[in-house]
């Protein structure tokens, strides 16, 4: 049994998914400056989400990784309750995580989309719903989750289609849910655009396309954490969606980013 009375049980925690590495391990840091114990998750990056909870703990705040392919319906239910059985809590849920696979209308398949929305929708569900339960069981205190999206469900191109299409089955998610689990639960998209290069995108092609930006800069990181941060603070903010992507979102592309 956990200590209630204890200092670490009485602080706030937060769920971030896929918080080993990039988008997602800057926002558990920032999550845990802010005072709360963070359980880090992931599904394939064990050493880099050991060294995000040791940096998070050098913070003062608490914080342990947990491991769930959340493809696997039945390891995305028993996340949650190993998380409570931890902590003693979950008060934040930030689904950061999701698959993210090349696909365009000429190759999709039901395999590939299926598997798309079973993480980037599915799992949020599930999750969402678990925080609701455990609120409700608790009493006396509200909880909140964000659901990370993507400026390209308002700047649309034929590029990554599954996954295009299961972060706009997120969105409107964001929307029933915060409907749904109202008042207990607040439910906040947080759109991001391009903040980091990849495999396909080198730092020539990102200085080429944040000269594309209305702000002629690309969003940073810690500007998207900050964003997950006053999302998850502000109380009074539920059912929409904030977009962090320098304004990319009004500029119709034909590609997505690392095609143009």
């Amino acid at each position: 049994m956990f200590d209630e009375g204890s200092p670490t049980r009485q602080r706030p925690v937060a769920l971030v998914t896929g918080s080993a590495k990039r988008i997602g391990r800057e926002i558990a840091l920032r999550l845990a400056r802010d005072g709360y114990n963070i359980a880090v998750h992931t599904a394939h990056s064990p050493q880099q989400a050991l060294e995000t909870a040791a940096e998070i703990s050098v913070l003062g705040v608490d914080a342990e990784v947990f491991e769930a392919d959340l493809a696997d319906e039945n390891q995305c239910e028993e996340l949650f309750p190993r998380i409570v059985r931890r902590f003693g809590r979950v008060d934040a849920i930030v689904n950061n995580a999701c698959a993210f696979d090349y696909d365009n209308v000429g190759s999709l398949s039901y395999a590939r989309l299926t598997a798309h929305m079973n993480v980037n929708a599915g799992a949020a569900l599930v999750l969402a719903r678990r925080l609701h339960e455990h609120l409700t069981t608790a009493g006396q205190r509200t909880g909140v989750v964000i659901n990370m999206l993507d400026q390209r469900l308002w700047n649309p191109n034929p590029d990554y289609l599954s996954y295009a299409l299961s972060k706009g089955a997120l969105e409107l998610l964001t929307r029933v849910l915060a409907l749904e689990l109202a008042p207990t639960v607040r439910v906040v998209g947080v759109a991001p655009g391009l903040t980091t290069g990849s495999d396909l995108i080198d730092d020539k092609h990102l200085t080429a396309m944040a000269s594309h930006a209305l702000t002629r800069k690309l969003p940073t990181v810690q500007e998207v954490a900050a964003t997950v941060s006053f999302a998850v603070s502000n109380q009074a903010f539920t059912g929409s969606t904030l977009m962090v992507d320098s304004g990319f979102h009004l500029n119709s592309m034909r590609r997505d980013f690392p095609f143009l």
